[in-house]
């Protein structure tokens, strides 16, 4: 009970106070939370002789903010020292899952009629998009849309034997 009251006394001017500070709500209300669940559990501590509750309090909530604000600098610190560019590090499993899974993929590929397979190597390898390997071929576009589903669904088939 008497957190509670704690609490609903100093919450919101707690609150108020980081929000003016700069903090969003969200922080605001973490941070709030976090300042009066360290005053209670540091209670011991607070010496009237020095300071008020309220100031000995809001030091405290200052103190969290500053705490805070350091960690965000020292995450975007750390984010810019990685290259952008850079890909993930991949673990040797993964790699040689990969490299199954393209040999796999590969070995299905060879399966494929010669004009499913051109449909696909234009659709995944070079990035065209269907209209455009409609003309290129010379086909309606439905009949690319109907080899790359038969395409499709015989690779699934294939890869699904394989796996």
């Amino acid at each position: 009970e008497a957190f509670a009251e704690l609490y609903q006394h100093f919450g919101p001017r707690i609150k108020g106070f980081l929000i003016r500070g700069g903090a969003g709500a969200h922080l605001a209300e973490d941070l709030a939370q976090e300042a009066m669940l360290t005053v209670w559990r540091k209670a011991a501590y607070f010496d009237p002789s020095r300071a008020s509750a309220s100031t000995w309090i809001f030091t405290i909530v200052r103190n969290l903010r500053i705490d805070g604000q350091r960690r965000e600098k020292r995450a975007a610190v750390h984010a810019s020292a990685m290259p952008e560019d850079q890909e993930p590090v991949m673990q040797p499993d993964e790699a040689l899952n990969l490299v199954q899974r393209q040999l796999q993929v590969q070995e299905a590929l060879k399966v494929l009629p010669q004009d499913q397979l051109e449909v696909v190597k234009l659709s995944f390898v070079e990035g065209k998009p269907h209209a455009e390997i409609s003309t290129v071929l010379g086909i309606p576009l439905g009949t690319v849309k109907s080899r790359m589903r038969l395409a499709m669904i015989k690779l699934k088939s294939i890869l699904e034997v394989l796996a």
